[in-house]
């Protein structure tokens, strides 16, 4: 068979490979984007509750995670979010701010695809679905690929858009990773990132009854520490809190939770004893905080009767208990329910400005296929992007 000869082919129709291919194609290079799912953007149409965080208006460098956090930078200041925003507006997508900076369509994450798609096709990119790759080589003036639909593909650039392992039910896999090596490239260890954690078997039944609980608190661990909700689940612990937290904690260490934090529930509790001392002190607690959360701490810690009947020193262990709740992780949810994937292919590696690898004449890394991991919040939508726009320039 005759191969297809093309500037570009870009591997995975995602976010950072779609917005590549656009600005490639843009730029008059023959373009061909394939991907072994059915439809493009998959974890786009997921994400947000399928309204997509497509962005943060407060990107920087330091909302991510790496070797070297800093690699982003470049990238991050050529395309920025404002950039991205304005492409949304041009499509005439309606969106919103919810807390902490993050953007949301109103309507639908499948705007944002359509958009992509609109853009691609615009840009004379040929778009392929329910294909993947089977062999690829680099040949002398570039790479050839052999396709599982049987046709092969020479192109003058490749491109890795393939993301990482989250979510293997979407067909997520290492490719990309696999693919780098191949071609000489360090990859740094990878781990689940943005997941929820679990616990050992006797701790887990005690929480479950929680399942379903929620609180805003501060989570610490890893050397940081963060302010959002936490969700209690029937697998252990789970909401944005947790989830950002779980991109530092590492086996073996422990987290610290503040359930109320910014309440003095010592002082708190010491005024609903003068106030009432027949009161019951999971009672009181559960003025505080959730009822079932305030009955589990106080079972946990043995304390019970009326206000009345404890001092001072259990209200403070009562406090304590409530806001420097120290607990050890055995582990994570893992892949399949992780959000995105720690670690990949190492950015010493690659040129900040382009994407492109340093030794592999032809060959980009972008998205979460390069060991460049952000907070949760829409800031590895903003990478993808910004990575895609940087490749795209001059692959």
């Amino acid at each position: 068979m005759t191969p297809q000869t093309v500037d570009v082919l870009i591997v995975g129709a995602g976010a950072a490979g779609m917005m590549c291919a656009i600005e490639a194609g843009r730029r008059g290079r023959s373009v061909r984007i394939l991907d072994h799912a059915r439809a493009p953007g998959e974890k786009i149409r997921i994400s947000g509750g399928g309204r997509c965080n497509f962005t943060n208006l407060g990107t920087g460098p330091a909302n991510f995670l790496g070797e070297n956090p800093r690699f982003a930078t470049s990238a991050l200041k050529r395309f920025s979010q404002q950039d991205f925003v304005k492409r949304v507006d041009r499509a005439g997508i309606a969106w919103h701010e919810k807390t902490l900076g993050q953007l949301f369509c109103d309507d639908s994450a499948k705007q944002i695809i359509r958009m992509l798609t609109d853009d691609m096709r615009a840009a004379g990119v040929v778009l392929s679905l329910g294909v993947s790759v089977e062999r690829i080589d680099r040949v002398a003036d570039g790479y050839e690929a052999a396709l599982s639909d049987g046709s092969v593909v020479r192109s003058r650039s490749l491109v890795l858009a393939t993301g990482g392992k989250s979510i293997p039910k979407m067909g997520a896999t290492g490719w990309a990773y696999d693919t780098a090596r191949q071609f000489g490239l360090r990859v740094t260890d990878t781990r689940p990132a943005l997941v929820p954690l679990t616990f050992e078997a006797g701790l887990l039944e005690t929480l479950k009854p929680l399942a379903g609980v929620a609180v805003d608190a501060v989570v610490k661990g890893g050397g940081t520490a963060f302010a959002e909700a936490m969700l209690f689940t029937h697998r252990g612990l789970s909401g944005p809190a947790i989830l950002q937290i779980s991109s530092y904690w590492r086996e073996g260490e422990a987290i610290t939770v503040a359930m109320a934090p910014g309440e003095d529930l010592y002082a708190r509790l010491k005024a609903a004893k003068a106030e009432n001392g027949k009161q019951m002190v999971h009672t009181a607690l559960g003025h505080l905080i959730p009822r079932r959360l305030a009955e589990s701490v106080c079972e946990r810690e043995g304390i019970k009767g009326k206000l009345a009947e404890v001092g001072d020193k259990t209200l403070r262990r009562l406090d304590a208990a409530v806001n420097a709740w120290t607990v050890k992780p055995v582990g994570s949810e893992g892949y399949r329910t992780a959000e995105v994937t720690l670690g990949g292919v190492a950015t010493d590696q690659l040129d900040q400005q382009t994407m492109a690898a340093k030794t592999v004449p032809g060959l980009y890394v972008i998205g979460e296929a390069a060991d460049v991991t952000g907070w949760l919040g829409g800031y590895n939508f903003q990478w993808a992007w910004s990575s895609g726009w940087a490749a795209g320039q001059v692959c």
